[in-house]
């Protein structure tokens, strides 16, 4: 089998489900990166009225709509300094047919790679000339969720979600619970939510510790399991 590089990719979205802020690493077995980009995508970022960047009702917190402008802002300050470029959708996908190109083995991969899929196919980004793909957080959960190690970490942590309507609450498995779990590093702060520091500061740590004893091979086969209700609380912990 020819050598195998992963492209892992990130992406921010807007409140019409396009791309904003896109942002990927090339990298191969040893978790050394080869290439990257990072841009902020123009005509979408760069058209605050038509297509801002997604907020929800909340009041306060990261997603809070009163929040859209120290986002701008945070993301303003990382072009005035060359941590992004403005890019058009065009260059995007020539920066991808030529990571294609170069590396003819790669394999495609992402956290959620269904949305990520999703919202790149909106902004007409073609992530579709890499056949070869798998999801992180499938793979991930697959390889750890349910060992006794990472539900006690997770317990160590309080990695709970909020209880639902019906009062079932599961532990977590989302990207910053397994990055801290695989670095053991339980104060990590949480993911900015910006495509590229979130792929090398978060899925790349994962990708690189499921590298040590799983094959490219299983990753590709591997198919994502994930069901709520083998996380509930009530059913994995029990009081001593």
């Amino acid at each position: 089998m020819k050598k195998a590089y992963f492209l892992t990719i990130d992406t921010e979205t807007t409140q019409d489900n396009l791309v904003a802020d896109f942002g990927a690493t090339i990298t191969d077995k040893k978790g050394n990166i080869v290439a990257q980009i990072a841009v902020l995508v123009d005509g979408i970022f760069t058209d605050y009225e038509n297509h801002p960047l997604f907020f929800t009702s909340d009041k306060t917190g990261l997603w809070a709509r009163r929040g859209l402008d120290k986002r701008y802002a945070a993301y303003n300050k990382k072009i005035e300094s060359g941590d992004r470029m403005i890019a058009s959708v065009a260059a995007i996908n020539r920066w991808l047919t030529k990571a294609r190109l170069t590396y003819p083995n790669i394999i495609l991969t992402a956290y959620n790679l269904p949305f990520d899929l999703n919202k790149c196919e909106n902004t007409a980004i073609d992530l579709s000339i890499f056949e070869q793909r798998f999801c992180l957080w499938g793979a991930a959960y697959n390889q750890w969720a349910h060992t006794k190690k990472y539900k006690n970490f997770a317990l160590s942590v309080h990695a709970f979600n909020a209880p639902t309507s019906h009062g079932n609450m599961s532990y977590k498995t989302n990207a910053e619970t397994m990055a801290r779990f695989v670095l053991n590093n339980p104060t990590m702060p949480d993911e900015p939510h910006q495509s590229i520091e979130d792929v090398i500061e978060y899925e790349l740590p994962i990708l690189n510790k499921l590298l040590k004893s799983r094959s490219a091979k299983w990753l590709l086969s591997n198919k994502p399991n994930y069901n709520w209700r083998d996380c509930q609380i009530k059913n994995n912990f029990t009081s001593n």
